[in-house]
């Protein structure tokens, strides 16, 4: 996977959260964003069971695979860019995945504190 020329929630380059299977709203690996990206996919997240069965129960079912877009369905310790505002709304419920600060961007920051991500901070 390439580096990235953006940066991450702690200031350093941003790194890759997955490419098996490949995320991102550019599907490049990198939790990045344009301002087409109603979504803000920029928050890397191990997935948890609790959180793939929150989701679902929000409408976003993440574990039912969709061929056509070549997305085979997560499952627990998969790695995937979240919706922002989706990590938040988990976090206030109590059901919020661990996050990958180094592969989280830094407009993260304009939605949550450093700290506050620094609580969910995945081991990897």
């Amino acid at each position: 996977m390439t580096k990235n020329k953006e940066l991450n929630i702690l200031g350093a380059d941003l790194e890759a959260c997955c490419d098996n299977p490949v995320t991102g709203y550019f599907r490049d690996g990198f939790c990045r964003t344009i301002q087409e990206d109603s979504g803000t996919h920029i928050l890397c997240a191990v997935m948890t069971q609790e959180f793939l069965d929150y989701t679902k129960s929000r409408g976003n079912d993440l574990t039912t695979p969709i061929p056509h877009w070549s997305f085979p369905g997560l499952k627990v310790g998969s790695k995937w860019c979240l919706c922002i505002s989706r990590w938040l709304e988990a976090e206030s419920a109590g059901k919020a995945p661990f996050v990958i600060l180094e592969a989280t961007h830094k407009k993260a920051l304009e939605y949550t504190t450093l700290e506050v991500l620094q609580e969910y901070e995945a081991i990897v």
